[in-house]
């Protein structure tokens, strides 16, 4: 009876993972304890929690395609230097510790928030003007260097490409939000692949644990299809932020 307690608290974990991720980021923070609290070391948690990380956003990246929200050639040239980064960030996290890493992205997410706060249309809303076919220079650094974090950790990885996507390429949040899940499911395979080699995945937890993110995303597409949802992801950003900076700096 315990056990399949435990198996329904990770399913229960997955689908909020699922949900927040699809709709803000930061989802895996309530995964990654989870999948520790079950037993596994923290490395091979961290990739564990890609096997449902890469099923989740399949998922969402068709909710998306079938709402006519997913703006592909955007989303494909932003996504390669975002996989290359990834590769990078995968081989750093088998061997190196996280803690301190962690702790700056958390007071980076604080000043994030005071830009969501201060000026919620620029988020709700975006720049169309802004948006090209194909980005930049500057664009491409920016997701190869999100990329990195993505594949080191990947907890927080939504936030910051959200904040890409919004502030840097001019979308509306849930644009952004469509373009951010194709984004992470295409890093999500070779950083996922660094994880294997180094047999760091636990298939079972991984596998029990994505049905659990596949419903939340699945969830996450739909509510994202509303009208009036923009402002309920904003708000929903907004507290994933603070939880997440309170997480990171190890207040809670």
């Amino acid at each position: 009876m315990a056990q399949i307690l435990i198996y329904a608290a990770v399913v229960l974990a997955g689908f909020l993972a699922g949900f927040i991720n699809t709709l803000a980021g930061s989802g895996s923070l309530v995964s990654l304890p989870m999948l520790i609290f079950v037993g596994l070391p923290a490395n091979v948690a961290n990739g564990t929690n890609r096997v449902a990380i890469l099923l989740q956003n399949i998922v969402g990246v068709r909710g998306f395609h079938s709402q006519g929200m997913m703006q592909w050639r955007q989303a494909l040239w932003l996504a390669v230097p975002a996989a290359f980064g990834a590769i990078v960030g995968a081989n750093i996290a088998v061997d190196l510790d996280e803690q301190a890493m962690r702790r700056a992205i958390g007071a980076i997410m604080v000043l994030m928030l005071f830009v969501m706060v201060v000026n919620p249309k620029r988020w709700i809303q975006g720049k169309p003007g802004r948006i090209r076919e194909r980005p930049g220079v500057k664009e491409l650094a920016l997701f190869f260097l999100i990329g990195i974090y993505g594949g080191f950790i990947q907890a927080g990885v939504g936030i910051f490409l959200l904040a890409g996507l919004v502030l840097g390429a001019g979308f509306d949040i849930v644009r952004a939000n469509a373009i951010k899940v194709f984004i992470v499911l295409f890093f999500t395979v070779p950083a996922l692949a660094v994880f294997v080699i180094n047999s760091q995945v636990s298939w079972g937890w991984g596998l029990l644990l994505a049905v659990g993110n596949m419903s939340g995303a699945w969830a996450g597409t739909r509510f994202a299809a509303r009208p009036g949802a923009a402002v309920w992801v904003h708000r929903l950003l907004i507290l994933v932020v603070i939880y997440s900076a309170l997480r990171l700096l190890g207040i809670l």
